[in-house]
Formats: C-alpha cells, structure tokens, sequence
C-alpha cells in the first residue's frame, strides 16, 4: 500500500491522558504488516514507477491518458513494412507520446541543484525564523524529546518571496518556469533522496544502545530482523543527526511537514503559473484546487505540534516508508489534479465551483470539529462545552468518549478527511484530454476532449480513492493498537459506538 499517512489525523477516541506506568509500558510484540517482506519490497521498488507512471501519463505531448492507450489493438499492430515486433512498436509510440526523455534525461544538474538548494533552504529556515520548542510524548523508556517547529512561519516567508517573484515577472517568475522544465528530473531526485535518507537512517539505527542515555530507541515493529522489511518501515523510532550550523534534526518531523507537504503546493502554484503562460488566464477549477489544497496544507503546517501524538511520530520508525511518502509521493501524486488542469483549463462556473467549496468546507468542519471536542475534553473535561458527554473510563486511565462527535464513530475525524479529498478532484470534473497539432501556430498544440472524456479519471480522481484505502487501512492499524492498549474496555466501547468511520454505512 502507498505510503503517505494523514499528518493532521489524530489516533483514538481517548480523550484523557495515560498515567505515566502506560507511557512505560513494555514493548509488545508485533507481527509483519504491509504483507511483510514480499510486501515492503514490492511497495518499495513498485511506487516509483508509480509516481513515473501518473507523471507520464497525464502530459502535455499527446494527451491524458495517451490516445493510444485507447485503441490496444491498433497500438500493438506495426506497419507493415516495419520490421519492429509488436511490443517494440508499441514501446516506441508509447515513448513518443509520453514524451519520454530516455533513461539518462530522468536526471540532470539543474534539477539536482535545485534540489539540494530547496532542502538547504528547509533547513537554513528552521534555524534562522522563531520556533515553538515542544516537547513530545513519553517514550517507552522513558523520558521525553524536545521539538522546535516553525514550518507554518517557513512556508509564509517562502510563499511571501514567491509572490513578489511573481508580481515582478507573471508566469516567467523563476521558480516556477524552473518547476515546470524539469518536473520529471525533481520527481527523480526525491526518488534518490528518499532511497538514500532510508538506507542512512537504517544504518545509523544499529547506533541505538540499551539504557536510553541519549533518548534513542527502536520503533516497536521495526526491528525484526528481517533487513528489507526493517529498512521500509524503519528501524529507530525518531532518528537524529548532527549537522555543522543547523545543529541537531529530528529526521522524522523534518521531513513529515517540510520539504514534500510545501513542496506539493509550489508544485500547484507552478502549474498555474503554466495555465496562465500557456491561455493567458487562470481558471476557476485551477483557482479552486489550489485553494483547497493550500488550506489543507497551511492547516496542518500551523497545526505542527499535533503531529506529536500521531501514528507516525510516537509508533512507526522513519524508514522508506515515511521517506518517500513524505518526499515523493505526497507532493508529485497529490499535486497531479493541478498538473492536468495546466494543461486543460476546465471552467466549472457557478455551480459546480460553489459546490465543490461546499463539499470542502463540510469536510473541514467534520474534522476540525471532532479534533477540537476531543482536545477540549481532554484539555479540561469540565469546559461547559463538553462536560456533558459521556465516557467510558479504561483501566489505563484514559477516557473514551461515546456520545458527541466521538459516539457517531469510532474515528469520525477520517471521514472528514476523506470528505475534504473530493474538492482536489472534482474539479477536473469527466476528465480526459488529447492534443493535436494545429496550423495556426508552430509548434503549438490544441486541446480537445473528443473520445477522451473520463478515460483519465483513474489518473485525476487516483487521490480520492487512494486515501479512502490509506484512512481504512490507518483504522484497521489504530484499532488493532487501541485493542493492544485497552483490550476488554476497548470491546465495550466498540459495543457503544459501532461505526468506525462513516456512521450507518461502516
């Protein structure tokens, strides 16, 4: 399974904290997930192509999906003078369509540059802009990390200086024609990053030792022994390094909200920038995508400390797993709706724009006001806005609320999510285009929708139905955890509150 989680998630319906004997609790075992090692390695070498595939398929040479992706038949039948077989034939139209650059035009050095300059400048914000120093969660050998968080400021600043860039020059702003000419070479160098950061984090896990005198431990279900499957779900817990200026990093955190969640809207406001060079305006579906997407971004970003207490921070290690979520497939796969958009510029109008802003916000209030009852509750149970609701109290300590926003279902939050997923589709509406060259202007192609409409839903709708899987397979991992945790009070909650995510339905 594709493996970027929700940041912005939280993990259970407990609303009160655990007494400090469950933080320390010992180490439980835990078996194989994700099918084990025949899974991590399928997954690890599987998603980059992937990523490649939704790159290439949706292109601005011959359309999205490839024309010829429609008619298998005529794409497998070489001339009959050719003397290439079918599956050569094939091959090379699909490489024409594509655009493919050849195996060496995947990666060059101005990508690569740029690359670098866009994580140095990650890190060089992180130290320079005020922070807010937190610290995390207990661990399970006690003792606590400390975190400094200013990516909300970060991305504010890198978006300010953008903006000038672009009121300056329009569409030919730097960054974002820079963006544009090498999209596929940036996609290729995150590839790189994320194998290369997985190995190194692996390696250095072998550092941990018993005693906890640095706070360093071993994520619980990432050390089996097995190396491939250890190196993908990783290894240590929360890995750190050392780095002449920037002084320590926490790899995890870094990575989780930084260069990948920021990078997926300039990728967006890049593919604007394109829409606009290319007709000379900016159409309400691309306005809307960004929006939507740049408000679930900024979100999570000024929302920083929350990731403290999620699935990811405080149980899983940082391995490929979290690397290439976080640094590959988070930004290049949920950027693709805006890729299509620069290239066929849907006008939604009126009413399909109002409703796809409806279904954004319903979804935000959903999440939003689920997490915040909880963190109410469990901030103070006696606010007047939650000391009504009902709990069962756990013999751990903790509460477990059942009636509110949390007795509706057992992770009521996920439905919000998912909810708010459609609004960076459905702009797209019956997607699917092709281009044909036109005499009007060389070298210029013209968009049309002719025998194309809804072959590339797969492609622009892929996020939607990708996170329904993502959140059910997150919940299935969260209640497995919470049972683990709780065991017969978590039987007798789920007998109070049925529903794990959508009420009535599942």
């Amino acid at each position: 399974m594709p493996p970027k989680r929700s940041t912005r998630s939280t993990r259970s319906p407990s609303s009160a904290a655990s007494t400090s004997a469950s933080t320390q609790e010992t180490e439980e075992p835990h078996g194989y997930e994700f099918g084990g090692p025949i899974g991590a390695s399928l997954i690890s070498f599987g998603l980059p192509i992937g990523c490649y595939a939704f790159a290439f398929l949706c292109n601005d040479v011959s359309g999205c999906p490839p024309p010829s992706l429609l008619t298998p038949s005529k794409l497998f039948s070489a001339p009959l003078l050719s003397n290439k077989a079918p599956w050569q034939h094939a091959l090379d139209t699909l490489a024409a369509e594509v655009g493919w650059p050849g195996w060496t035009g995947l990666i060059n050095v101005e990508a690569i540059l740029g690359t670098l300059f866009w994580y140095f400048l990650s890190l060089l914000l992180y130290v320079l802009l005020p922070a807010q120093e937190v610290e995390g969660t207990e661990l399970r050998s006690g003792g606590r990390l400390k975190y400094r968080f200013n990516s909300f400021l970060s991305a504010v600043t890198i978006i300010i200086v953008c903006a000038a860039g672009t009121w300056v020059r329009g569409p030919d702003f730097q960054v974002w024609t820079f963006i544009n000419r090498n999209y596929i070479q940036l996609l290729t160098c995150n590839i790189i990053i994320s194998y290369a950061l997985a190995t190194f984090v692996y390696a250095k896990s072998f550092q941990v030792r018993s005693g906890n005198e640095d706070k360093r431990e071993l994520a619980a279900g990432g050390h089996s022994g097995n190396l491939i499957y250890d190196w993908y779900i990783g290894r240590e817990l929360n890995p750190r390094v050392e780095l002449p200026f920037f002084g320590e990093i926490d790899v995890k955190s870094f990575m989780e909200l930084r260069p990948g969640m920021l990078g997926w809207i300039m990728l967006n406001l890049a593919f604007m920038a394109k829409q606009y060079k290319s007709y000379g305006y900016v159409t309400d579906s691309m306005l809307v995508v960004n929006f939507a997407q740049a408000f679930y971004v900024f979100d999570a970003l000024y929302m920083e400390p929350a990731i403290l207490t999620t699935i990811d921070l405080i149980q899983d290690g940082f391995g490929f797993m979290l690397a290439f979520g976080d640094l590959a497939w988070l930004p290049f796969v949920y950027s693709i709706p805006a890729k299509y958009l620069s290239v066929h510029p849907v006008v939604l109008g009126p009413f399909y724009l109002v409703l796809i802003l409806a279904i954004q916000g319903i979804g935000y209030y959903i999440f939003r006001a689920a997490n915040s009852e909880k963190n109410r509750f469990r901030t103070d149970p006696n606010d007047p806005s939650v000391a009504h609701l009902e709990y069962i109290e756990t013999k751990t300590g903790s509460r477990l609320l059942t009636t509110g926003w949390w007795g509706t279902a057992r992770h009521i939050n996920y439905l919000g999510d998912w909810v708010m997923s459609w609004a960076y589709c459905l702009p797209t509406l019956a997607a699917g285009y092709k281009l044909t060259p036109t005499v009007l202007f060389e070298g210029s192609r013209l968009v049309t929708t002719d025998g194309m409409r809804g072959y590339a839903i797969p492609i622009t709708y892929f996020y939607m139905l990708y996170f329904a899987i993502l959140l059910i397979h997150r919940e299935r991992r969260d209640e497995a955890k919470c049972k683990r945790k709780y065991g017969a009070d978590w039987d007798r909650y789920c007998e109070k509150v049925r529903w794990r995510i959508v009420p009535g339905i599942y």
